[in-house]
């Protein structure tokens, strides 16, 4: 039996598209979408501490992330993967490539990941039908995990999935599985254990080195590619992993004007990006129309990867 719990009304502020750009217009919305209790495990969700088999795996996985993600590691990794040197794809093409990736960091699915995509992306579409740029960002906000593929370099699981967070500044103890980050080459490093590190208060995301992965990966080659999607498009995709500052509330102190307006979205996107996680399947071939339409809108029919 699936409990379902009363999403309580929520204030943002929402936007109109226009100009390639988001226009805020404060006014309470109650989008309707109701949170299940319980994940596909019937453990609550991002429970990274209860006895489970899957937990162990997902522990591991965190441990080696927080071992290798260092400042030299995604300034390395930023350099080799700006390139889009990779392959020639589509959206679609991806989005079916996904289908053989498995995310090892995820505690509360184990689906093939497109179906994790359209989970989100429809879930969305429902609630906000005039935002289709939103339900785009929420069919591509993972593709950027192919980087597990040997065509795009066949990176470890470490280096593509899971939390997210600032590299070249203290580790915040809100991150999943903080204390692995002792074993960090980073940790004791004089420059990068301090609260602003390497950064400034204030100084904006686009500023700070973020632990390299999907998000990152699929931010770089969208915009590179040149999609039209809107400045919180890119932001949501960017940092829709970095738990630790949207949900967690650290590292406030690096955003600027322009992040704090994004973050409104990524709010609104975040919690069907994590409670959409379900067993019953999308009908793929039933909405791939909808989501090719608005691939051609935002997107050229070949992307560099």
């Amino acid at each position: 039996m699936t409990v379902m719990v009363e999403e309580p009304v929520f204030e943002i502020q929402t936007a109109k598209f226009k100009e390639n750009s988001l226009e805020a217009n404060e006014r309470v919305l109650d989008a309707g979408f109701s949170a299940p209790e319980i994940n596909a495990f019937g453990q609550t969700f991002r429970d990274y501490n209860v006895e489970a088999e899957r937990q162990k795996t997902v522990e591991e996985f965190y441990r080696q992330n927080h071992i290798h993600q260092t400042v030299d590691f995604v300034k390395q990794m930023r350099e080799e993967y700006v390139k889009l040197d990779k392959v020639e794809m589509s959206i679609w093409e991806c989005c079916e490539l996904l289908n053989t990736v498995v995310d090892e960091s995820d505690p509360d699915l184990d689906e093939p990941q497109i179906q994790h995509l359209l989970q989100t992306a429809e879930a969305i579409r429902k609630d906000y039908p005039n935002e289709d740029w939103l339900h785009l960002t929420a069919l591509i906000h993972d593709l950027g995990k192919v980087l597990v593929h040997p065509s795009f370099g066949g990176l470890p699981q470490w280096a593509v999935v899971g939390d997210t967070f600032p590299v070249g500044c203290a580790f915040d103890e809100s991150i999943v599985h903080h204390k692995h980050f002792k074993d960090s080459p980073d940790y004791n490093h004089p420059l990068y254990n301090t609260k602003c590190g390497i950064y400034s208060e204030g100084c904006g995301l686009e500023n700070v080195l973020i632990s390299w992965g999907h998000d990152d990966y699929m931010y770089l080659a969208a915009k590179e590619n040149g999609t039209t999607l809107p400045p919180a498009a890119l932001f949501i995709v960017r940092f829709h992993s970095f738990y630790a500052l949207h949900t967690g509330g650290a590292y406030k102190h690096l955003l600027n004007d322009e992040d704090r307006e994004n973050m409104k979205w990524l709010h609104v996107f975040n919690k069907y990006d994590l409670y959409s996680k379900s067993k019953v399947q999308v009908d793929v071939e039933k909405v791939k129309p909808y989501y090719l339409s608005l691939i051609s809108k935002y997107f050229p029919s070949k992307l560099r990867w």
